[in-house]
């Protein structure tokens, strides 16, 4: 491959004008890595949706190749783990952000940084999945280590028709769990049904300031919005519960008290998908395997053509994207 297409964000020094290009890219414009990857798929998660439209300091070094997840096949590789041919997958890491990213035909980095892709999951699946899914398992798996499990009650899916909830609510409901569908979208009440979920909440419920301590009504929680609506899941959530924090598209901001934590025993698990030790990868993507129905998987995927992108990022900001997007690369 002597250049290949790549998507550019660019930003103005003097007048912070932010930019986002379509150019051909060379091996020898790649950063430094020991891993060369043919890009084959990728996907649109809300980090990459702040990324494409500079509505949010994610990308960290300019010019930079957005893109925060890919699935790809190895063309070099210095790395001892693997070999030309592997199939492989990326999750976070910083690329997309300071390192060139999944929005273009090669990438290279760091094989550390990579793991071999399951293969029961084709590379469209293991993006319809994206850091969206994989951070949703390891949510579940917070909440199963602290002892969560379908007997103790409802789990709580807030910002349940995007990408983190879509995943979180069909695995979920797959495991045996009654989850409760928070969303400020009525119209997807019969999605959220189809994936699983017992009960849809109004995002109403949550979205305003509320009491400290609320009605006891869920044992558990996996929430991607933050902020209120966090603060309001907490004081809901049963004694000796746990929820599980993994976003911010409501705010980044708690304005909580510690009522919960001293009255009830619950606890807040933060979930971090970007430096997750490989280990940690390996076991959720296992568990995704076992626990996602692909049909779902598949029926909650959308794909989209590479010049749609920034397009899509707006969207995705926008509260209009409904569970996956996937994008083919190469």
């Amino acid at each position: 491959m002597t250049d290949f297409p790549a998507l550019i964000v660019s930003r103005d020094d003097a007048t912070k004008a932010y930019a986002v290009t379509r150019s051909r890219l060379s091996e020898a414009d790649l950063m430094p890595g020991d891993v060369t990857v043919a890009v084959e798929w990728s996907t649109v998660n809300y980090k990459d949706g702040l990324a494409l439209t500079g509505k949010g300091p994610v990308v960290r070094r300019f010019p930079m190749v957005p893109g925060i997840d890919f699935a790809g096949r190895v063309t070099a590789s210095g790395h001892p783990d693997f070999t030309v041919g592997d199939e492989v997958i990326l999750n976070g890491w910083g690329v997309g952000e300071v390192h060139f990213g999944a929005y273009a035909g090669l990438a290279r980095v760091k094989g550390d940084w990579l793991i071999k892709r399951p293969a029961e999951l084709s590379a469209r699946r293991a993006m319809a999945i994206g850091t969206a899914g994989y951070t949703a398992m390891l949510a579940i798996l917070a909440l199963e280590r602290h002892a969560i499990t379908p007997a103790r009650g409802p789990v709580l899916v807030t910002g349940a028709a995007g990408g983190v909830g879509s995943i979180a609510v069909a695995v979920l409901a797959r495991l045996g769990y009654t989850v409760l569908a928070s969303t400020g979208r009525p119209q997807e009440a019969d999605y959220l049904r189809q994936l699983g979920a017992g009960d849809i909440v109004e995002r109403s419920e949550l979205s305003a300031p509320g009491k400290p301590l609320g009605r006891e009504r869920w044992a558990g929680a996996v929430d991607s919005v933050g902020s209120t609506t966090l603060a309001n899941v907490l004081a809901q959530t049963s004694y000796g519960g746990a929820v599980a924090a993994c976003g911010l598209a409501g705010g980044a901001d708690l304005p909580a008290t510690v009522m919960p934590f001293i009255l009830r025993g619950v606890s807040l698990l933060g979930i971090d998908s970007v430096n997750a030790p490989i280990s940690i990868r390996e076991e959720a993507y296992r568990r995704l395997v076992r626990d996602l129905d692909f049909d779902q998987l598949d029926r909650l995927t959308t794909e989209v053509e590479f010049a749609d992108l920034v397009d899509v990022g707006h969207d995705i900001l926008a509260g209009k994207v409904r569970g996956r997007v996937v994008v083919k690369i190469g």
